[in-house]
């Protein structure tokens, strides 16, 4: 008795089915680059959410409302709705994106402008920095960091050759920038202008700008901050405490010396997740610039190394992302989004560590804010949208030796139709030889003339 051995059958992917008529689309999988950025993303809004309670809980009980869970719930509502943008980001065309910048531009410089107006700029601390009332409240220097990146990549991916010359690099890009920075500085807000410039110069760097060009533009920076830090006394008094931290521990130096009470009192794995100290009888604003501060206490130095391993995941991410693209915008973009949330993580690091002057820059993503959180969340879209692969810019050469730019393809796209020509070259060939087997089977291929008989 023989057995039949059963027919396997390729398992094939289920494709998707479009809602109305048309043929069925297979979905595209996410590239290694794109996981790891959902996956970090993620990672780091989850451990905001859990220190930000951890942080504002005691403070918040001891409120008015009485609720520990108010900034919780604010970061979370705050979350959504940047998830949300996110996720529109990673699928919208770079292209509209490109249509936009300008337009998101002369928005932000409104804004900034409407911050210093009376009446409509809400001053917390000496600083006038936010527009609106309430929970709605939003710092509109949040808006132009990315619009600076966005307006940079868009400005040397139509001239790349720009970079090489520092007169046209100046116009209007220097302008431009030079502008929106002053407009920070007179909020005052001097972190968020280190970020742009350091932000915007490694875009140059990265488009092939001259490094002599980009040192003369450094110390001119260099010497304008100096002089808005000497303006101030308060900035003059936190550069003394930065030169010498013990020299006003009660006054100027008390944030400073506090933190690095919290961190030193965390050791190596921390006092435990919601048992510091520090952020209940001590540091003012635990929950959103000194937040690094309670997860020393709290998560020791081992918490601190895990936070930064993530930052580090995201900027290898980043980066590789920006090396496969093969369209100088996105990559420009991807490069501009990784040093943006690279920067302003190292300052915020440096600052609570002691290794630089308090700016009062957030921690991203971890940090309690609505604007910042929501921009680094479209921000991470947008590189996952470059992570993807299918940017890809491609040219055709013309009779006249010019190129003429044609619509991008994707790397599946590419494979089919390099897969078609192949099939199509060897069907042809395969005609061709059957064709000469069946003329040599018949006899070979009579010609007609006079030898014929």
């Amino acid at each position: 008795m023989r057995f039949s051995r059963p027919n396997k059958k390729r398992r094939e992917r289920p494709t998707k089915k479009p809602a109305s008529g048309g043929k069925a689309t297979t979905a595209t999988r996410p590239t290694a680059d794109q996981s790891l950025l959902w996956t970090v993303t993620i990672t780091l809004f989850a451990a905001g959410a859990v220190m930000v309670y951890s942080a504002s809980s005691a403070t918040s009980a001891l409120q008015t409302d009485g609720d520990p869970t108010g900034y919780l719930k604010r970061y979370l509502l705050i979350g959504c709705v940047g998830l949300i943008l996110m996720r529109f980001a990673t699928r919208i065309d770079l292209n509209k994106v490109r249509e936009l910048t300008p337009i998101l531009m002369i928005a932000a410089f409104s804004m900034l402008v409407l911050v210093l107006l009376p009446g409509f700029g809400v001053e917390i601390n000496g600083a006038k920095r936010w527009l609106g009332a309430g929970a709605l409240r939003f710092q509109p220097s949040e808006v132009m960091k990315l619009a600076l990146v966005l307006y940079t990549a868009m400005l040397v991916a139509q001239n790349p050759g720009r970079v090489r010359d520092l007169k046209s690099l100046s116009n209007p890009l220097f302008y431009v920038v030079g502008a929106a920075a002053f407009l920070i500085a007179l909020q005052p807000d001097l972190g968020t202008d280190l970020v742009v410039c350091a932000t915007i110069g490694m875009i140059l760097v990265a488009a092939g700008a001259r490094l002599q060009d980009l040192a003369k533009v450094v110390g001119v920076l260099a010497v304008v901050v100096l002089v808005f830090s000497l303006i101030e006394p308060y900035r003059v008094a936190r550069l003394t405490a930065f030169i010498n931290p013990d020299g006003d521990p009660t006054g100027i130096g008390y944030q400073s010396e506090q933190a690095r009470i919290a961190i030193g009192s965390g050791g190596l794995f921390g006092v435990g997740l919601g048992e510091s100290v520090q952020k209940v009888f001590y540091m003012p604003e635990a929950h959103t610039d000194m937040i690094l501060a309670v997860i020393g206490e709290e998560l020791g130095l081992m918490g601190i190394a895990a936070l930064a391993t993530l930052y580090f995941a995201l900027v290898v991410a980043g980066l590789r992302a920006a090396k496969n693209s093969r369209d100088v915008y996105a990559r420009l973009l991807a490069i501009g989004i990784t040093a943006m949330i690279a920067c302003q993580a190292l300052l915020n690091f440096f600052a609570v560590l002691g290794m630089a002057p308090l700016t009062g820059v957030p921690l991203p993503f971890i940090s309690y804010g609505g604007a910042n959180l929501i921009v680094m969340l479209v921000a991470m879209g947008l590189l996952i949208n470059v992570a993807s692969g299918q940017h890809v810019a491609r040219v055709r050469v013309l009779n006249g030796g010019g190129q003429r730019p044609q619509h991008a393809h994707t790397p599946r796209q590419e494979r089919a139709r390099v897969a078609a020509a192949s099939g199509a070259r060897s069907s042809r060939s395969r005609g061709h030889y059957e064709d000469r087997g069946r003329r040599g089977r018949n006899g070979g291929t009579r010609r007609s003339g006079p030898g014929r008989r």
